[in-house]
């Protein structure tokens, strides 16, 4: 209600100072911690977040240098194109009807390219050039090492979207070609605050551990088991990652079911905050069980 006044107060005021004021004080608000996250109504916040997103997107014309709108923005699209589009086009995938499945997938392909895009802009703000230097592909680890421990948000966010987009646009060589700046990025930001958010940056090492070359089983469960330590095992998520990116390569079925089973039994009200990532980490472990004849010989 608070963020829905502030908007409503930016439109009765007119322009010149006061308007640019007022304008900042609403980029504030719709960059601050939000509610949705506690909600248990994946298909509620489905429809709510887009109205959401092209609000901040219309603020963020007159407060481009906002750098919580930025990082907000950046999280809200990766968000909601992973939650409600990559998955919609996984589950078409699964039940073989692939037609609709890659209009989908091209759709989160772009939702995450635009996450990816706030973030560079949010990162240019404290690191000038760095943009181009990411995607030059050249001297990653000095591109990145100007970033600070505030930049951690902006930073994961960032990664996470590049990387989401690269996994929804394989058939882009162009893009793949990309994968090691958002690796350099999230090594970075692991480097500055591995705490962060109760250990969300060593949940994106579980899968990429596992896929990397030379990367190995062990390493991913080193991973898992200091996320889990730093949640007190409240993120549902890591565990699907855990289930699908590595017990399925390496064909332990029994494993495979029983964690996924215990995700789909754990209680989403016993974290409030993440209750609804973790909906929808239930949702995507019963989808992975509904065809796990498929992921395994």
């Amino acid at each position: 209600m608070l963020r829905l006044a502030l908007i409503a107060a930016l439109a009765v005021f007119g322009s010149g100072c006061f308007a640019s004021f007022a304008t900042g004080v609403v980029a504030d608000a719709l960059s601050g911690p939000g509610t949705l996250g506690t909600d248990d109504d994946p298909e509620l916040v489905r429809d709510a977040a887009p109205f959401g997103l092209k609000t901040m997107e219309s603020v963020l014309q007159s407060q481009p240098r906002h750098v919580g709108l930025l990082t907000s923005l950046a999280s809200g699209f990766t968000q909601y194109g992973y939650a409600f589009v990559q998955q919609d086009a996984d589950a078409e995938e699964f039940a073989g009807r692939n037609t609709p499945a890659a209009t989908m997938r091209l759709r989160a392909k772009k939702l995450f390219l635009r996450a990816r895009d706030y973030g560079l802009q949010g990162l240019e703000l404290s690191s000038p050039g760095i943009t181009e230097k990411l995607k030059s592909m050249r001297g990653l680890p000095e591109a990145v090492a100007p970033l600070k421990k505030e930049d951690v948000p902006l930073v994961y966010w960032t990664a996470a979207a590049w990387s989401l987009a690269i996994s929804n646009g394989k058939e882009d060589m162009g893009l793949v070609s990309e994968l090691p700046a958002p690796e350099a990025l999230m090594k970075r930001a692991l480097e500055l605050d591995e705490t962060w958010e109760e250990g969300s940056l060593l949940e994106f090492f579980v899968s990429y551990e596992a896929a990397r070359p030379g990367g190995t089983e062990a390493g991913a469960k080193a991973f898992l088991d200091r996320s889990l330590k730093l949640s007190g095992g409240k993120h549902l998520g890591v565990q699907v990652s855990w289930a699908e990116g590595v017990l399925v390569q390496s064909q332990k079925r029994e494993e495979f079911e029983a964690v996924l089973k215990a995700v789909i039994a754990a209680d989403v009200d016993a974290s409030k905050k993440d209750r609804l990532a973790n909906t929808i980490a239930q949702r995507r472990a019963k989808m992975l069980l509904k065809y796990a004849d498929d992921l395994f010989n």
